[in-house]
């Protein structure tokens, strides 16, 4: 849409003055030509209409004009800031594709030069552990054995779990032993006691003039009885003793060998993985 205004507007003319009327109206006749001359007089009007109007276009004209101009200048101005910045984003992520390249060449060259130094590094190293371990394996070796690292399991079974036990089975043995021979000579103290009382009194009896007290007599016969029975349930209470003990003792023994068993067979496995780690340890180091 367009609106063409003026570049100013005139001033509307005043309003012509009218007197109120105050007298009679007369009238006249005027002729044609007889005040003035209508294309004579209108002419100094049409030129400064035409002069004001052709100056306004002029200045339209030049300003639309001025305006195209600031237009394609933005335009230009534009087109060079757009090509500007492209050629600036180029350059930018050309450095930046330099520096990348730049860091990788140097990362790759100092992990090569790492490389390089681990390299000579593990070869001098692996030299010098070869020359170390040469005499090393064997000295080792020859010392673990002094110290009891690598033994016969037979020969070891029986200093450890066969000995100790044995050792204490015959004192276990001693002293059940021991204990039957007190139990039996304190039975025959008992026994014996019992009898010299029994002799006694039967000296008491014999000394005294009443018949039931004779030797041969029913007082002396029970008295014997009664002894006799006292001295076999001493005896089968010694017998019980001794069988109790030996069945203790077999109990005893089983229950030890069963144990002394279990320690051997964990001992042997403890001591073939100490046998087995020592030699992957080593193994490994004279590897590395």
């Amino acid at each position: 849409m367009e609106c063409q205004t003026d570049a100013f507007l005139d001033r509307p003319p005043t309003p012509l003055f009218i007197p109120a009327k105050t007298g009679k109206d007369v009238a006249t006749q005027i002729l044609e030509g007889e005040l003035f001359d209508f294309d004579l007089e209108v002419k100094p009007v049409l030129e400064v209409l035409v002069g004001k109007t052709i100056e306004q276009s002029l200045l339209e004209v030049m300003e639309e004009e001025e305006l195209a101009n600031l237009r394609a200048s933005q335009r230009e101005y534009e087109e060079l800031r757009n090509s500007e910045r492209a050629e600036v984003q180029r350059l930018e992520e050309q450095e930046r594709r330099h520096r990348e390249e730049k860091e990788r060449r140097k990362k790759q060259q100092w992990e090569i030069m790492h490389k390089h130094n681990e390299t000579s590094q593990k070869i001098a190293a692996r030299a010098f552990a070869q020359r170390y371990l040469a005499d090393l394996l064997p000295s080792v070796f020859g010392s673990l054995r002094d110290s009891g690292y690598f033994y016969d399991p037979i020969e070891r079974d029986i200093e450890i779990g066969f000995l100790p036990w044995l050792m204490n089975e015959v004192e276990k043995t001693m002293e059940y032993s021991m204990v039957g021979r007190t139990v039996l000579d304190m039975l025959i103290r008992e026994v014996v006691e019992k009898r010299l009382c029994m002799y006694e009194h039967g000296e008491d009896t014999h000394q005294s003039p009443e018949p039931e007290d004779e030797p041969g007599g029913p007082g002396a016969m029970t008295e014997s009885l009664e002894a006799s029975e006292f001295l076999e349930q001493s005896m089968s209470q010694t017998r019980e003793l001794l069988l109790d003990g030996g069945y203790l003792q077999r109990t005893t023994y089983d229950r030890r060998s069963s144990q002394e068993r279990k320690f051997m067979e964990e001992r042997e496995l403890l001591g073939q993985d100490e046998e087995t780690a020592m030699r992957k340890s080593l193994g490994e180091e004279e590897l590395s």
